[in-house]
């Protein structure tokens, strides 16, 4: 990766990647906008080299960890029939059932910083799930920009009927306690609070930065929340006032971080949009989180 200070680099370069990673830019409108800011020797390849994600170098519990169980799974949704895959983990050295936690992708499908993050849960001592909602398409197809034109062509409230059947087949598995948590980021983060919303016996719902159910629906959260939000994503926090005065209102619940100056898509350590700061104490308040509230 291209060597950057990152904190001289204008908030606009990372506005433009996230409007880019929700396709509100097509590639071709991304370069043009971000070639303004390559000035003073900056190039633009070197630009979009630094903003791009990197996997293969950002793994922090590798596949073959040998504390870990690490399989892909299947399970069908009942409404559509379809069979999604995941993978499911758990720690090898653990006899006993374990809480388990459904780990929801963002706007790509499966990629390895999920499969990570799975794998993440999984050494905090709970089975983890991390479907992927790409599979009807062959699943994630190995980068971002078509993992996002993937995701576009499958129905958002289809969806959401796949995670609902993977928290079942998740709570139902028979290394699993029945209690399970989700845990969601940016179009997971919408997962996790659509789940909130439907699943009545959930035992915990995470969402980082995720758009926000509606106020109608807010009455029928029966799961305890904590909310991360990134104090720059305005596009996400927009909707944050009216969720919390519902939630409020109807006696729920939660507990919310605003973490400051940092970006939508802090916790991803494979982009600069990353803080170390800010992922390790959303990661640490998560585990603790769903620590008091699965383990009873």
């Amino acid at each position: 990766m291209p060597k950057f200070n990152k904190s001289k680099l204008p908030q606009e370069v990372f506005t433009l990647y996230d409007r880019y990673a929700h396709n509100q830019l097509d590639r071709r409108g991304f370069v043009k906008q971000l070639s303004q800011y390559a000035v003073g020797g900056l190039t633009v390849s070197a630009l979009l080299e630094y903003l791009m994600p990197q996997y293969a170098s950002r793994v922090q519990i590798a596949a073959d960890d040998p504390r870990l169980d690490s399989d892909t799974v299947e399970y069908t949704t009942p409404e559509s029939g379809i069979t999604i895959r995941g993978q499911l983990a758990r720690p090898v050295d653990k006899t006993e059932k374990l809480p388990g936690i459904l780990v929801v992708h963002e706007n790509r499908g499966l990629n390895p910083y999920i499969e990570d993050v799975g794998r993440r849960a999984a050494v905090a001592d709970f089975i983890s799930l991390a479907p992927d909602a790409l599979t009807p398409l062959g699943g994630y197809p190995g980068n971002d920009d078509e993992g996002r034109t993937l995701q576009r062509e499958r129905d958002r409230d289809a969806m959401v009927d796949d995670f609902v059947a993977a928290y079942e087949y998740l709570r139902h598995h028979p290394e699993c306690t029945g209690q399970v948590g989700v845990v969601g980021f940016c179009f997971g983060g919408f997962v996790s609070n659509a789940l909130a919303v439907r699943c009545s016996d959930l035992g915990a719902a995470v969402p980082f930065y995720g758009s926000q159910p509606a106020a109608e629906d807010v009455p029928n959260i029966q799961a305890p929340l904590l909310l991360h939000y990134a104090e720059l994503d305005e596009r996400v926090n927009a909707g944050w006032p009216d969720y919390e005065a519902a939630l409020q209102d109807n006696g729920k619940e939660y507990e919310a971080h605003i973490y400051p100056d940092v970006n939508h898509g802090f916790h991803n350590d494979t982009t600069p949009r990353y803080d170390e700061a800010a992922a390790q104490l959303a990661w640490e308040r998560t585990i603790a989180f769903f620590n008091a509230k699965l383990r009873s």
